[in-house]
This record gives C-alpha cells, structure tokens and sequence, in this order.
C-alpha cells in the first residue's frame, strides 16, 4: 500500500503546470489531437487560395473591411478593389486552374492570387458566368502542389458535417477554417446579376461561419471533399440580424460549369423558351385556375411560350411540370440545374399536368439562352 501511495503520489506531482519554485510552467503532457475535422483541412487547405481583384480606385471604397488605404496603393495606378477566395481543382502542364465566384473577379484589370503559403502568382481570367456566379482563373503549375477533388454533391446528407475554408475579409485572414453542418439541401437563392435580371441558384444551405471574402472558397465534408463553392449568405431579413445561414453552389453544379468555362470561356445554355413560376407560390384561387389535382403541390407553372422556341406546340400556359428525365422538380431552381447540364441538340422528357391530365412528352433543345426574347 505504501509504495501504491507514493508512485499516485509522484505522477500527480510530476505533471503539476508549476515547477517547486511557485512559476507556472507548461504541462509535459502532449495529447494527440488531430480528429476528422484536422484530416479533411489538411487533405484541401492548400488547394484553397485568396483572389485579389485590382482596378483602378481612388481608394475610397473596398469590398470588404480588410483593405486599408496603404494597402489600396498600386504604382500602376491599380487598387485593391475587394478580395475573395478559390480553390484550385486542375493541374494540366504548365497551367493550373482555379475555381471562384464570379462576383469576386468582376471588372477585374489585374488579378493576383495568393497562394497558401503567402506566395502571390498573376492570375489569368478564363471565363466566367455570371448567372451560375462562377468564374475560372488560370496560373502557373509550378506553385501548385495539390489539387482539391469533388464529391458527388447529390449524395450529401443534412446533418452532415460541413467545413469551410476561405479568406473571410480579405487575404489578411487567409486559410481560415470554420465548421458546421449541412443545414439544408436545395435551398432557392434569388438574386440580381448586374443586368437587373432575377437569378435562382440552387445552393446547399450550411451553419458553418461564412463572411464576405469566403466567396469563391471551399465547403468540404469530413473526408476532405469539396461538396460545394460558398457563394454568399443572410446577414439580415426585414431588419432582423440573422446568424449561420450560408450557401454554397454544389459541386456538380459547379462542375458542369467550369468544364465549359475552361472550353469555350464561357456558358451557353439550352432554352426551353417558357415564362415559368414555382407552383408552392400559387395562391388558392391561382390553383384554382390550373385545375389540377389537389395532391401535386410542387412544379413550375407555365405562364407562356415563346414562338419558334422548343416548348413552342408543346407546353402551354398553366401547364405545370413536375419532371424531367424521370426527376422531380420543385422549383425554377430545379428546372435549371437539370437543364443546364444539357448541351444544345440533347433530348429531354418533361412530364407535366395540364389540368388533371398527366402528360409525357419530349423536347429536343435546338435553341440556346441566346435565342431568347430579353
């Protein structure tokens, strides 16, 4: 019993935070603490980069608070305009490529990308879109040493662990990592692109800390995937402050578009040549018109068709559909996630209602987005 005593005795003394003279000391003990969460940062991290957008300023203003007038100066005359983030997915020889949004490089004259490691490398616009808010950079290889990989973002549960990567407020906080979960899937995001027209984005809804400057950076799961490109969040509705409420485009989503980007430079996309609302909008005596059954609670109503356009003879007004090819669509957001990752000339099969009678028919897309009466 006495010699028990005296060794529970010694290693709780030894490893006391203060040493015999009375100084606090540093504990001995080193524990382990790497957990799935310090994997997944470190198998992506450095893919994840800083975007910085030069233009010609007059250094009063600067898109987010981490700009300082010292910082804006440029001797080319360029200033910092705003800063964002990326993530690079592609090494291809002596190029790399990164992904962002598209509204972090807008009206850039000179991007600068500031790799991981603090390193900055000029940065070459390769496309953009401004209706998927994408856009891919191109840089040199040699900087690069990894590259970030996409999971399939259709088989992401809510619930799930989200983490995001990015440069919230600019460079100065470069490489920040916060975490949350999937809050929601499918989420409709209504915005104005710079041409006054209305954008729906479909987009994964998270808790995980978003802030300006994390567009464009990296929503990863736990094994390090990236399962979507954060895009923007609510910060307030109707005066009311609102916290942990982010999207991020998915990753197949964002997929598609890059592959065009990296092509052609830009997107275009097939058209349908329909005027369209969410059926979940309708008022009762609006359903009332449509005459379908009182079970299909979700689709996209028709409100016309444009002449010489493929629904043209095929859809007509108050028709509403609820597929197409085999999956169901809620809203226009829906719609025009399964749509655009079609090509012109492709075939799809829409089935909708027109009243109560449920109707298949198929519709080859022969025109493009730039076909459309604007």
């Amino acid at each position: 019993l006495g010699v028990i005593s005296t060794l529970t005795f010694n290693w709780i003394t030894g490893n006391k935070s203060f040493s015999n003279n009375g100084k606090t000391t540093v504990s001995n003990v080193i524990y382990d603490t790497k957990s799935n969460t310090t994997k997944a940062v470190k198998n992506v991290k450095n893919t994840v980069v800083s975007v910085i957008n030069y233009q010609k300023t007059d250094n009063s203003y600067y898109n987010y608070d981490s700009g300082s007038q010292e910082k804006n100066k440029s001797e080319d005359g360029l200033g910092v305009y705003g800063e964002g983030s990326g993530v690079i997915y592609k090494k291809d020889g002596d190029s790399a490529y990164l992904v962002t949004n598209n509204h972090v490089v807008k009206d850039a004259e000179k991007l600068e990308i500031m790799m991981a490691n603090g390193k900055k490398v000029v940065g070459k616009l390769v496309g953009s879109d401004t209706y998927s808010d994408l856009a891919v950079i191109k840089i040199s290889s040699k900087y690069v040493t990894t590259v970030a990989e996409f999971a399939n973002s259709d088989k992401i549960k809510v619930g799930e662990p989200a983490i995001a990567i990015g440069s919230p407020l600019g460079s100065d906080y470069a490489n920040s990592v916060t975490e949350g979960i999937v809050s929601s899937l499918s989420r409709t995001v209504t915005s104005q692109n710079e041409n006054g027209e209305t954008i729906s984005t479909n987009a994964i809804q998270t808790d995980a800390a978003i802030n300006p400057g994390n567009s464009g950076g990296a929503l990863i799961n736990i094994k390090g995937q990236v399962i979507g490109i954060n895009s923007s969040k609510i910060a307030s509705n109707s005066g009311v402050a609102v916290e942990g409420m982010g999207f991020a485009i998915p990753s197949n989503d964002v997929v598609s578009i890059i592959n065009q980007l990296e092509e052609n430079g830009e997107v275009v996309r097939p058209a349908l040549g329909i005027s369209m609302a969410n059926l979940s909008e309708a008022s009762t005596s609006g359903r009332d018109t449509l005459k379908i059954p009182s079970d299909v609670t979700s689709g996209i109503v028709v409100l016309s068709t444009q002449s010489g356009m493929p629904a043209d003879g095929k859809l007509k007004k108050y028709d509403v559909i609820t597929e197409i090819d085999g999956k169901k669509v809620a809203s226009i957001s829906d719609l025009q996630s399964i749509l655009y990752k079609h090509k012109k000339g492709d075939k799809i099969k829409l089935t909708f209602y027109r009243e109560k009678d449920k109707q298949t028919v198929e519709i080859q897309l022969t025109k493009t987005s730039q076909d459309l009466n604007h």
